[in-house]
């Protein structure tokens, strides 16, 4: 079963970037789909991007989307997301997850920690 430690996250001023990485240890990591959720205070848990074992594929919840990029390098075990043009409303715990098959085809089964990211306006 994997294991996944994310890092990256901090405070920053609307319209800045950041890019936060997921490592992954204890698996075989280009078995697993990659994905990006966050939660906001008082909110539900929220998708934000996914991508495919290969990198192939990726999608985006439709308010991340033209600013946050997801990608993986499978030689160094890491997801990333860029965020780009940051805005306060993206302010929220950010976690890695994984899953076995697509990255959209059911329950994502392991998760990290989280890292928070903060956008001040």
């Amino acid at each position: 079963q994997v294991q996944l430690v994310e890092s990256g996250g901090g405070l920053v001023q609307a319209g800045d970037s950041l890019r936060l990485s997921c490592a992954a240890s204890g698996g075989t990591f280009s078995k697993y789909a990659m994905g990006w959720f966050r939660q906001a205070p008082g909110e539900e848990r929220e998708f934000v991007a996914a991508i495919s074992w290969s990198g192939g594929t990726t999608y985006y919840t439709d308010s991340v989307k033209g600013r946050f990029t997801i990608s993986r390098d499978n030689a160094k075990n890491t997801v990333y997301l860029q965020m780009n043009s940051l805005k306060p409303e993206d302010t929220a715990i950010y976690y890695c997850a994984s899953r076995i098959g697509r990255p959209q085809g059911g329950p994502y089964t392991n998760w990290g920690q989280g890292t928070q990211v903060t956008v001040s306006s």
